[in-house]
């Protein structure tokens, strides 16, 4: 898949995806049927986008119809040089998003071409960072950020490497704390009675299968006594992200909703909260791990939330 895409503007979105198939040999209407198929899996249907030229597609358009050319015949490796660096941020994300979604489907070894770090610690299992007519560092995404191999990469990876790798560190259950919980049924003076004696300001209200229902604040409850349940003054949580996503997802939803913390869930299921420390811990944690070469259950250390 090279730059700019490429499509023949002469040819229809179907036959641009049906080129390689039809080069190794391919008869014609078993190459049309499996351009339908992978435009299908990039989310074009083939009926609608299939007789368009490339000049009636959108930036993101013509992207996807380049994946699906370069995924036609099956090739066990697929080279992307520069893929998605002809369209708006905003379409960027968008599209890796999907590919990556993709990748888990077809499952191909690609290899990636990019000058951007963000897009190469989001998207690869493996980092190849090339300058001075050598690999410099070859080695995970997480581990080029932590430890740069040489000043080279150190330069090339940037000062902020730090935040850059929260992208790459994902949330796991051993990173959350267990705050205090109230239940929808709960009545709201027996509620705040009981958070009060625990020195809590606040609970993150579930149902009772232990889903996310919302959070209340004691002082709510207190004021409500007897007249209600938790359920009736339970306010929406906006703050929350799965367990499995990376620290920078929980790290941008704490500033977008001005939070001290984010509900982390596993599906509906509630697990925890991530706090400020806890991220910086898991960070650290990360980083030692790749340091050490072990696993991040292996490493441990004094907080600052521990003094």
């Amino acid at each position: 898949m090279i730059q700019q895409v490429g499509l023949f503007p002469h040819r229809t979105v179907l036959d641009n995806t049906a080129t390689v198939p039809s080069l190794v040999g391919w008869k014609r209407e078993r190459a049309r049927r499996r351009a339908a198929e992978l435009l299908d899996l990039v989310g074009l249907d083939p009926k609608t986008y299939g007789p368009r030229y490339p000049a009636q597609l959108s930036g993101g358009e013509r992207q996807r119809v380049g994946v699906a050319r370069a995924l036609a015949a099956d090739p066990p490796v697929l080279l992307m040089d520069e893929p998605f660096g002809a369209v708006d941020p905003m379409v960027r994300e968008r599209l890796q998003n999907e590919f990556l979604k993709l990748q888990s489907a077809v499952r191909k070894t690609v290899l990636l071409v990019t000058h951007d770090i963000e897009e190469a610690v989001r998207m690869g299992d493996r980092i190849a960072v090339y300058g001075k007519g050598r690999i410099e560092q070859y080695d995970r995404p997480g581990a080029v950020l932590g430890t740069p191999a040489t000043p080279y990469v150190a330069r090339f990876v940037g000062a902020d490497r730090g935040l850059k790798r929260l992208s790459v560190t994902s949330i796991e259950p051993e990173d959350l704390e267990e705050p205090p919980t109230a239940h929808l049924g709960e009545r709201a003076e027996a509620a705040a009675a009981r958070l009060a004696g625990l020195g809590a300001r606040w609970a993150v209200v579930l149902n009772g299968e232990g889903d996310l229902h919302g959070w209340v604040g004691t002082e709510t409850l207190r004021g409500a006594g007897a007249r209600g349940t938790v359920g009736d003054l339970a306010r929406r949580m906006d703050a929350w992200v799965p367990v499995g996503a990376p620290l920078k997802q929980a790290f941008s939803e704490m500033l977008q909703h001005d939070a001290g913390w984010v509900a982390v869930l596993d599906g509906a299921r509630f697990l925890g909260v991530l706090t400020p420390a806890k991220l910086h811990e898991a960070l650290r944690r990360s980083v030692d791990a790749d340091a050490r070469g072990v696993g991040r259950d292996e490493v441990s250390f004094d907080s600052v939330s521990d003094a």
